[in-house]
């Protein structure tokens, strides 16, 4: 186990749009990738939540 990319209060960007925002959970799983809870504001203005793998964020 390497641990988790992303820790909870860390400020992400999303790859493809840029939209950023902050880690605000995460979740690990035997069989799956790691995920991460990202609270962010779209290009439209919108805060919103939404689940994440680590290969769709960079850290800020």
């Amino acid at each position: 186990m390497n641990g988790f990319a992303f820790q909870i209060g860390d400020a992400v960007a999303l790859t493809m749009s840029k939209e950023a925002g902050v880690v605000i959970g995460r979740a690990e799983y035997e069989a799956t990738a790691d995920q991460f809870y990202v609270r962010y504001v779209t290009t439209d203005g919108r805060q919103v939540r939404d689940w994440f793998g680590a290969e769709e964020l960079v850290k800020q």
